[in-house]
């Protein structure tokens, strides 16, 4: 972290995250919109490839290519395959609901993370937390509404994303400190490129040119917002940040109703607020207990410490 000392540099580092959570939705609406006419694998493949194709020079003209040779190749792949399984099962949840209850779903997974951390990572998780991950996951049925309303596959999907996201999230932990952010970021868009241009083809239909300028514009949102991301937390701690990770569902609501005619209902707000609110308790409980938590979540489609969920997408 370069400059945590003073409200100047705390400030900046808000304001960075806050600008990144309004770009990531961006990408989602553009994901959204394509889903009408592209396979989601044909999606998920343009998010990746070009978020790797403006990632891949700015990382080897600073760092050189020698530091793309990761220290821990199968916790990098098993890291990578998780956000791109994750990613996959977000886009599809987008063809099948609006984005901001998508989004909403996947914010579960800070709260995972907060529950398997005790078992996976050998933390201490006091009541207080414990009771806020429930809280948590009481948000999340406000939301689906089960026995009240019909569970469909867009729900299922974005609560799979959110559930593998929290593993993506531990094992982005493990790697802390291997290698610098833009360094992980780049292995994770590596994977996810060379995977589905080997998937793709099957299913493959040769977008139009503005199709295609849509789909280089989704994967420019993704390395615009990674690279914000990483930027704040160069300014301010994570404890501080990643409350305000929740300002991304603000964006994905106004584009939403925008670009789809969307917008969450009384239940949903109870229970985007229930979610957010125990996330930004949990992040506020880990800056009290000073536990590091590591500012290389930000990094890896959608970029996360807790609390700033789905920037990795």
């Amino acid at each position: 972290m370069k400059r945590t000392d003073g409200e100047g540099a705390v400030l900046t580092g808000i304001l960075l995250i806050v600008l990144a959570m309004t770009i990531v939705p961006i990408m989602d609406g553009l994901a959204k919109l394509l889903s009408a006419r592209y396979p989601v694998l044909e999606i998920v493949w343009a998010r990746y490839f070009f978020h790797l194709l403006y990632l891949l020079p700015i990382v080897v003209i600073r760092y050189g290519s020698a530091a793309l040779l990761p220290r821990h190749p199968s916790l990098q792949v098993l890291r990578g395959g998780l956000l791109l399984v994750s990613t996959f099962l977000f886009f599809a949840a987008l063809s099948h609901m609006p984005i901001a209850d998508a989004l909403a779903l996947v914010f579960i997974s800070p709260l995972i993370v907060t529950a398997l951390s005790t078992v996976l990572l050998g933390e201490k998780v006091g009541p207080r937390r414990w009771v806020a991950v429930l809280v948590g996951f009481i948000g999340a049925l406000i939301i689906i509404r089960p026995g009240f309303t019909t569970v469909d596959t867009g729900t299922m999907m974005a609560l799979g994303a959110g559930v593998i996201y929290a593993f993506y999230m531990l094992a982005t932990r493990k790697l802390s400190g291997t290698a610098p952010p833009l360094v992980t970021l780049t292995y994770t868009a590596l994977l996810g490129a060379v995977v589905m241009s080997i998937i793709v083809p099957f299913g493959w239909i040769t977008p139009n040119p503005f199709d295609l300028f849509m789909m280089a514009a989704m994967g420019g949102c993704a390395a615009a917002g990674h690279f914000l991301l990483i930027k704040a937390f160069e300014y301010a701690p994570a404890s501080v940040l990643a409350p305000f990770g929740y300002t991304e569902i603000i964006m994905a609501t106004a584009i939403g109703y925008v670009l789809f005619g969307d917008f969450p209902d009384y239940w949903t707000w109870i229970g985007i607020a229930v979610i957010s609110s125990s996330g930004i308790y949990i992040s506020l409980r880990e800056r009290r207990r000073e536990i590091p938590v590591t500012t290389i979540l930000a990094q890896g489609p959608f970029p996360d410490p807790p609390g700033v969920n789905n920037v990795d997408r």
